[in-house]
């Protein structure tokens, strides 16, 4: 069962479109009179949550949060986060004609393009959201409503949650834009960029603050951000820092990732449970995306995943819905690090060939290209999930898999305070359970950089990281070729400028205080 429950009593309140701005919205309650309830705060959290996954207050579609674009699906932050991560890269391509869509792929997106501004006002909408929720939760708020003492250190546990999902949206933000504002409360003053080092330095100082508070790892209810999301948070800035804004903090990143270590987290057995319906149920996922086909619809999140993977001779009951999209599938650059296509030799290896070409000559086509039914509305029994259309998996954001390479890494990079030896083990865990024996073990010597970088290919494709893996690489733009990369059937590469996406045209029309990202 799934715990946390995205219920919005009264949210619409603070989300109503509208292009008149002197008219207040019409609902019959007020933002006095709904946080005199103790339960408005949950709600709104959940609210908070649901904003990386869902796109609005009705369901699927027809009541969206933000309507920059025609297709409601589109706009789910997920879905928006996983293309710019994933279809960017050598990992995914995808067939559709959607304006704007193929130029990731092609790395030829501009200040214009339709799933960029997407991605940028989904993470300004959970940043002012959270700034809201954190502004009604303050003590002269709490006051000002009569809350009572036991219910104030229940929303106070609450805000703290919703600073870690702020500072992961700032983490994003500065990950993809670099340049953005850095905005702590609702104003109506139009905001200024901040430099990437002042990004940093808030959304580090933020979870510095928020560990010693926040739930132990565990002990909060699943679907919530606890300490082990705080240090897995931490660990990601800090393995990325000097890419970004140019400090090593590689030891740094070895202490975040030897607390998760200590913090009680298994690998699963099976590789493919994690991507399961029932993967709730996991001891690996460190964070997720709570879905449900039932109570959380939505066009995008894992439903996009599971649905967009199907196509050509695929059966969708084989993934536990009844239909497909026919969109994504990977290119050769991905299969080939595999030492076979069919997994027999490395399990993570999911992918379906039937009647599908190794090579691309269409991208339109979607049997040019391997299919990846990696994510499936099934459950470990084979059963399939409460709706046929949108699935139950979960989103796991966070996963111990991922701390190991991290761990490996950051020592790899001269991070001091952990162990070249227990970091080979751990990669070799994770070799063990691909390939069912020790016949995948490296030794110290093998596991160099470059291997860590396939390894992460390896095991965490389709899982949103090989745009900033390869970025901190530096093999995303000015090296590194796959097919079909800049337009070009064999590849070629790109600008430099590309590493970070442009700030919407749109946005800089509104907001004379805001430059453009350079390249752009």
């Amino acid at each position: 069962m799934k715990n946390l429950k995205y219920t919005f009593l009264f949210l619409t309140l603070f989300f109503v479109q509208c292009t008149d701005l002197d008219i207040a919205p019409e609902d019959a309650f007020t933002e006095d009179e709904v946080f005199k309830d103790p339960e408005a705060y949950r709600s709104y959290l959940a609210k908070v949550y649901g904003a990386y996954s869902l796109t609005g207050q009705d369901g699927p579609n027809g009541d969206g949060d933000i309507s920059i674009v025609n297709d409601e699906g589109f706009t789910s932050y997920i879905r928006a986060y996983w293309k710019a991560q994933e279809l960017t890269t050598d990992e995914c391509v995808v067939g559709w004609n959607d304006a704007g869509i193929r130029d990731l792929h092609e790395h030829s997106w501009s200040s214009e393009n339709q799933f960029v501004r997407v991605l940028y006002y989904r993470i300004a909408l959970i940043i002012s959201i959270s700034n809201d929720f954190i502004k009604q939760s303050s003590e002269e708020r709490l006051d000002i409503n009569g809350i009572a003492d036991v219910d104030k250190e229940t929303i106070r546990e609450y805000v703290l949650e919703a600073r870690f999902l702020r500072a992961m949206a700032y983490w994003h933000a500065l990950d993809l834009f670099r340049n953005i504002p850095l905005e702590t409360s609702i104003t109506a003053t139009p905001p200024q960029q901040a430099a990437p080092i002042d990004l940093y330095n808030f959304i580090k100082d933020e979870l510095n603050d928020i560990e010693g508070q926040i739930a132990e790892p565990k002990l909060n209810e699943y679907g919530r951000a606890d300490r082990a999301a705080v240090w897995m948070l931490q660990a990601k800035l800090y393995l990325n820092a000097e890419i970004m804004v140019g400090l090593p903090q590689f030891t740094e990143c070895v202490e975040a990732c030897k607390k998760i270590l200590n913090a009680g987290y298994t690998l699963d057995a099976d590789y493919e449970t994690l991507f399961m319906k029932d993967n709730h149920l996991s001891n690996e996922i460190i964070f997720a995306l709570n879905s449900d086909g039932k109570n959380t619809q939505s066009w995008g999140c894992t439903t996009f995943l599971v649905q967009a993977a199907i196509g050509g001779t695929m059966v969708d009951t084989d993934s536990g819905v009844n239909g497909g999209w026919a969109g994504i599938r990977t290119t050769s650059a991905l299969v080939d690090k595999f030492p076979d296509i069919t997994g027999t030799i490395d399990n993570r290896a999911i992918f379906y060939t039937d009647g599908q070409s190794m090579e691309i000559n269409d991208i339109g086509v979607f049997t040019d290209g391997i299919a990846v039914p990696k994510w499936k509305n099934l459950n470990q029994a084979g059963q399939s999930g409460s709706d046929p259309t949108h699935v139950d998996t979960d989103y796991g954001m966070f996963r111990l898999a991922d701390v190991y390479l991290m761990y490996a890494e950051a020592i790899l990079r001269g991070g001091t305070g952990g162990d070249l030896a227990e970091a080979n083990e751990l990669v070799n865990q994770l070799r063990r359970r691909a390939y069912g024996d020790d016949s995948g073990n490296v030794t110290e010597a093998q596991m160099d950089l470059d291997f860590i970088l396939d390894e992460r290919a390896r095991e965490l494709y389709w899982e949103g990281t090989r745009r900033i893996d390869l970025v901190r690489y530096g093999r995303f733009t000015e090296s590194g070729i796959w097919p079909w990369k800049g337009n070009v059937k064999e590849g070629r590469t790109t600008e430099g400028f590309r590493d970070i996406f442009p700030i919407p045209a749109s946005d800089l029309l509104a907001n004379p205080e805001l430059g453009q990202n350079p390249g752009y």
